[in-house]
């Protein structure tokens, strides 16, 4: 794989629910893995992303720790 990954997390505290993006590529399909949790695949049958319901359920959200890729903390309000 030839492309830098940079994940990013969206978190949406009043649907409870999370987002992890592995790639600037479109999903074309999504596979539950576990109830909630669901894998979004790109066209060539890559993990592009993560979606998880009910998060606060399934996901220690208050702490997050990162290691060993680039990574720019954002925080947005609303």
């Amino acid at each position: 794989m030839s492309w830098l990954l940079l994940p990013s997390l969206n978190i949406r505290s009043i649907a409870d629910s999370l987002y992890i993006d592995l790639s600037h590529r479109p999903s074309v399909e999504g596979r539950e893995i576990s109830e909630g949790v669901v894998l979004d695949y790109d066209a060539s049958g890559y993990v592009v992303g993560i979606d998880t319901d009910n998060a606060s359920l399934k996901v220690e959200l208050h702490e997050l720790m990162v290691s060993k890729v680039p990574f720019t903390a954002q925080t947005t309000t609303g």
